[in-house]
């Protein structure tokens, strides 16, 4: 299991914010930064319509939720691709001004020609802190499962190896083996899955939810969840 007291999180008696997707990723990045820094809140970027998160798909009430049971405020803008990072900067601009110090990401690789997420908390004149980065994708997946968090998978990529029947598993120890001997990351760092994040160290309580029914869109099968 990983050691989580070699991770440098970069939140080391920061103030800082989080950009957060709900999913087991962005959930732990939060946790570790946590026991080093005080979180401020979350900022969450929704599609133009302003129903759905970005990078997951996910409702805003389902969102809320998570940061209602993580007790922390959690702060929604929507955009367009063309403006998403325009619109990202002024989030950080504004969380800067309500005295954040960093911003903190669940990136695991940093890119080999820099890395947009220190680019923008550049601009908005924060550090950065990437709990997750180069920690090795198995050891980070069993460190979130072993800590308690529970996440179900909820988008497929059906073209990536993964397949309807994946939509609903929780992660667990067997599961990660599972998906390592189909040739999938286990952190579905290739865009293979993503997951919803719905109990764990950090939540006052579990997120009730049921789940809906199966949607295909293209190379993709998503699994809504709604609250109960």
């Amino acid at each position: 299991m990983a050691n989580s007291k070699k991770w440098k999180t970069g939140a080391e008696g920061q103030k800082f914010v989080a950009s957060f997707s709900g999913g087991k990723d962005s959930t732990l990045a939060l946790y570790e930064a946590m026991k080093v820094g005080q979180a401020l809140g979350l900022i969450v970027v929704l599609e133009e319509d302003g129903i759905r998160s970005r990078s997951h798909g996910m409702t805003i009430d389902l969102i809320t939720a998570q940061a209602e049971s993580i007790g922390l405020p959690v702060h929604f803008a929507a955009a367009s691709w063309a403006n998403y990072e325009a619109t990202f900067i002024d989030m950080l601009k504004k969380m800067k001004a309500l005295g954040a110090d960093a911003l903190v990401t669940g990136d695991l690789d940093m890119p080999e020609h820099g890395c947009w997420h220190e680019k923008v908390a550049n601009i908005a004149d924060l550090k950065l802190g990437m709990p997750l980065w180069e920690v090795d994708h198995t050891e980070a997946v069993e460190h979130f499962i072993n800590l308690g968090f529970e996440t179900i998978i909820t988008t497929v990529n059906l073209k990536l190896g993964m397949q309807e029947r994946d939509l609903g598993k929780v992660l667990t120890y067997d599961y990660v083996q599972e998906l390592k001997e189909r040739g999938i990351d286990p952190c579905g760092e290739g865009g293979e899955f993503h997951t919803t994040v719905v109990d764990g160290p950090i939540f006052k309580q579990p997120i009730d939810i049921q789940k809906g029914k199966i949607v295909r869109d293209g190379d993709y099968a998503f699994l809504p969840l709604i609250l109960s």
